[in-house]
């Protein structure tokens, strides 16, 4: 089989970007990243009462388990409602958390 020239250019391109996807890594490798950023976090369905560590304080509000810590947060809503409302204010409210506790998550092991 002899190659015309619309050949032979044809397979010369296809070779040189397939030259280009293989030396890619090599010429700018991607950045390994020792621990991940990513945080995954659980949030029980409905509305629960909170209780502060130190019993002061009793509200409802949402419980939100960060899976990669164990750590437990409570976020204050008001009036059984699955987000903050103030009434008060025309502005949307912010519910700053309380610490709830901790799931000691490295205690999970089968041995």
């Amino acid at each position: 089989m002899k190659l015309n020239l619309f050949d032979r250019i044809t397979l010369g391109v296809a070779v040189i970007f397939l030259g280009i996807i293989a030396l890619r890594p090599l010429l700018t490798p991607s950045i390994a990243h020792a621990q991940s950023t990513n945080r995954q976090f659980y949030v029980e369905p409905g509305i629960k009462t909170l209780l502060s560590p130190d019993r002061t304080k009793q509200t409802q509000g949402k419980v939100i388990v960060d899976l990669t810590t164990g750590d437990i947060w409570g976020f204050p809503t008001s009036q059984n409602a699955p987000y903050p409302i103030d009434a008060a204010k025309p502005q949307p409210a912010t519910s700053v958390p309380i610490y709830l506790g901790k799931f000691d998550l490295a205690g999970m092991r089968r041995d």
